[in-house]
């Protein structure tokens, strides 16, 4: 399970790369902000913040 929990946190990190990726190629390119990539970047961070802080905190129940 918590094998699981890993990789979706990687998954998350993966899409915050690539949405900011985006986000900054479009900009340099057009001058414009691509505000959908960069909510689905700043989701993603907190998504993968948040996913971490609730697996180490089963992994933490899990010990006792």
């Amino acid at each position: 399970m918590v094998k699981y929990l890993k990789f979706f946190e990687i998954v998350y990190l993966i899409i915050a790369i690539i949405s900011i990726f985006e986000v900054i190629r479009e900009y340099i390119s057009f001058q414009q902000i691509n505000y959908l990539f960069l909510m689905f970047g700043v989701v993603s961070i907190g998504m993968y913040f948040f996913r971490r802080f609730m697996r180490k905190k089963m992994e933490r129940r899990n010990q006792e």
